[in-house]
């Protein structure tokens, strides 16, 4: 696993859901905030989107935008103030077959996919954490061709809903949201896009991720970075916040928390795939990080 996958791994669950729109004339319609992470993605036309507590966007064919903290808006066909924007209506209703698409066309077509992930935030990595309320990804010449690619296949999978869809869709939603995020990243913006493009705050990072298990010393996980240790704890504690052993318990603790979740697994064969000696250590390291037991924890999430 890398970086990317682990943090949306431990915070998915559930399945997504998306649907394909269409919408012309004047229409206005309002999206409640969400515990997950929502995504528009425009097919056709023009429109806008009005993130609560946020400045206008506006989006025209291609775009894509995400809201990866689930944050309430509005969209409509042009920018709108308090009164219309307050006499919106609920995006439940317009799927319903209720308000805008009833309206005459008196401006043109519209047409857009709109999903939603559903997260547990109670374990997010700061990568996520860290991102904006409003993720917009223009359509740009050269620009994002992976997450290009993603949108036309979901586009066409929603349209037809041809034999399998019902497999494809999910799988391809999943694709979009490692391919919004992994746009974000390539912009720039942000610790964490800076984190992944460093060479020896990456290696490291790689090197955790991908065997979790293994028995890591900062002699072992600077020589697969390349550099002293002393090099090491100093670009990795500056970029990411926190040394690397320190980082190295968190996440063991988290994906731990993601297995008891997810999985029947029994507690001393998630402790082994955590780098945990025992099923004795992991209890005594988990309750210390989450204040429960594992067993408390593996109740309370399935319930």
């Amino acid at each position: 696993m890398d970086v990317v996958s682990d943090a949306v791994s431990a915070i998915r669950i559930g399945r997504p859901s998306s649907n394909r729109v269409s919408v012309s004339g004047s229409w206005c319609a309002r999206l409640a905030p969400y515990d997950g992470a929502g995504f528009h993605v425009v097919l056709e036309g023009s429109c806008w989107l009005l993130p609560d507590g946020g400045s206008p966007v506006s989006l025209g064919a291609g775009d894509v935008v995400l809201l990866p903290h689930g944050t309430g808006h509005v969209i409509a066909d042009a920018p709108a103030d308090a009164a219309t924007v307050k006499r919106a209506v609920s995006f439940d209703r317009w799927l319903a077959g209720d308000g805008p698409r009833r309206l005459p066309a008196t401006s043109g077509k519209v047409a857009m996919l709109c999903g939603k992930y559903r997260l547990d935030r109670s374990r997010i990595h700061p990568l996520m954490a860290e991102m904006p309320k409003v993720v917009h990804l223009p359509n740009r010449v050269g620009a994002h061709a992976e997450l290009r690619s993603a949108v036309d296949l979901l586009g066409h999978e929603l349209g037809t809903q041809g034999p399998g869809s019902c497999l494809a869709v999910p799988s391809l939603l999943d694709l979009l949201l490692v391919y919004m995020i992994r746009s974000w990243t390539a912009q720039g913006s942000g610790t964490w896009p800076t984190v992944l493009g460093d060479p020896v705050a990456a290696a490291a990072l790689r090197a955790l991720h991908s065997d979790l298990a293994a028995p890591w010393t900062m002699d072992r996980l600077a020589a697969e970075a390349g550099v002293s240790r002393a090099t090491l704890a100093r670009r990795f504690t500056t970029l990411v916040g926190r040394p690397p052993m320190a980082y190295l318990t968190w996440w063991r603790l988290t994906f731990a928390a993601t297995l008891l979740r997810d999985t029947p697994d029994p507690l001393a064969t998630i402790a082994r795939r955590v780098g945990y000696g025992t099923p004795y250590a992991l209890s005594h390291a988990f309750s210390r990080e989450f204040g429960t037991t594992p067993g408390q924890y593996r109740a309370a999430a399935t319930g």
